[in-house]
């Protein structure tokens, strides 16, 4: 894919799943410097944490421009919000639906929290994007992915901040065949590899069988999202 850099500073919401790989990837292709942040909130699958300096290292040897664009990266602890969640995603629970409507995989204010505390290094840093992996296209229906409420929430940030920041979200209006197919434009079957093979999405945390998508329990809903969107992407190429 053709290089379209310019001499903006972002900051990626980089967790060591797929989207938020692929989001990484897309912001080197579009920004000169890059940074990354990761949050440890009492996740059930924190073996996502234990991917992350894994990737970040084989990301550098992509690409020789990209090794030179991927500055620091951040750990945030952010604890509290398993405290204040009684979550699937935070606790050994059945994933299940919910009385309203949403799956007790939603972890409340999980990524406006997530937004806000990358904003707050961005103003330190000197960074003026941010970039998340926020979809409204492929989701299960979590109202803080929504593309409302990350425009409310950039405005809020530069109204609080007094900045001109920027929420980027690459994969709004694209489904996961999409996300495959824009890895593979932006680093070729190297980086679709990398994907499959070190990054993590299952909920359950679980990394015993390499499935043709990748690692997983084969069966929670991001298992199941990842493989429907695998076996598209790879049907469109034939």
């Amino acid at each position: 894919m053709t290089h379209t850099t310019n001499n903006g500073r972002a900051l990626v919401l980089f967790s060591g799943g797929q989207d938020s790989t692929t989001c990484l990837a897309w912001a080197l292709h579009h920004f000169s410097h890059v940074e990354t942040i990761g949050f440890h909130y009492g996740q059930r699958h924190a073996i996502e944490l234990e991917m992350r300096p894994h990737l970040l290292a084989k990301i550098r040897h992509l690409q020789s421009e990209w090794n030179g664009r991927l500055g620091e990266d951040h750990m945030i602890d952010l604890g509290l919000i398993s405290q204040l969640s009684h979550t699937a995603m935070t606790e050994d629970i059945a994933i299940q639906m919910q009385a309203n409507g949403l799956p007790n995989t939603f972890v409340p204010g999980r990524n406006l929290m997530f937004m806000l505390t990358a904003a707050t290094l961005a103003y330190r840093r000197n960074l003026s994007v941010l970039v998340g992996g926020m979809c409204e296209t492929d989701f299960s229906g979590y109202p803080d992915c929504r593309d409302d409420s990350m425009k409310a929430l950039q405005v809020a940030i530069n109204l609080g901040l007094d900045t001109r920041m920027r929420l980027e979200t690459p994969l709004m209006w694209i489904d996961k065949a999409g996300t495959w197919n824009l890895a593979e434009k932006l680093g070729g079957e190297a980086l679709v590899n990398l994907i499959r093979e070190d990054t993590h999405t299952c909920y359950l945390g679980q990394r015993g069988q390499l499935h043709e998508w990748g690692y997983g329990c084969g069966t929670c809903p991001a298992c199941e999202l990842r493989a429907k969107g695998y076996l598209a992407y790879r049907g469109q190429k034939k």
